[in-house]
């Protein structure tokens, strides 16, 4: 018999086995072996369904990557408010740019060496720096910024 998952905070999660049920003192318990392995495999699914997240996957994915509302609201260029409205629209679609940087961000978490992290996070600071000047210098490596030095 299949337990309805709901603990995840999705609706629609059901597990076949892996899990056993128990008497307790409080009624029916539940004990599920490899939480940790049964999460990573429900954030692979949902970043891997062909529809867009709603908030309720939206809230799964940034829980698993142990981010507040406003980290990553931060991470995606989206305001704090904004994922909290997106996240109690549970069953609503997110934004379709958030949607995809996120299913980006969550596949490196589990998978990756954290270069689409810092690259994000690096734009993010975007709106911090003033203007720059940079001067290019033909190298015998090419065009080099800063590399008139170099080039002599």
């Amino acid at each position: 018999m299949a337990y309805h998952y709901t603990d995840s905070g999705l609706d629609n999660v059901w597990i076949e086995n892996g899990y056993t049920i128990h008497k307790t003192p409080y009624g029916e318990g539940i004990s599920i072996q490899d939480t940790e392995g049964l999460h990573r495999a429900i954030g692979a699914w949902l970043i891997d369904l062909p529809k867009p997240l709603n908030g309720a996957e939206l809230r799964f994915i940034r829980l698993e990557m142990e981010l507040t509302q406003r980290d990553l609201g931060s991470i995606i260029g989206a305001e704090e408010q904004a994922v909290r409205r997106w996240e109690k629209a549970r069953d609503k679609h997110i934004n379709g740019s958030a949607d995809r940087l996120l299913r980006g961000l969550y596949s490196e978490y589990v998978n990756g060496d954290g270069s689409l992290r810092r690259m994000v996070d690096r734009l993010a600071t975007l709106n911090e720096v003033g203007r720059v000047n940079v001067r290019f210098c033909e190298t015998d490596k090419g065009w080099l910024p800063h590399g008139c030095a170099d080039a002599a």
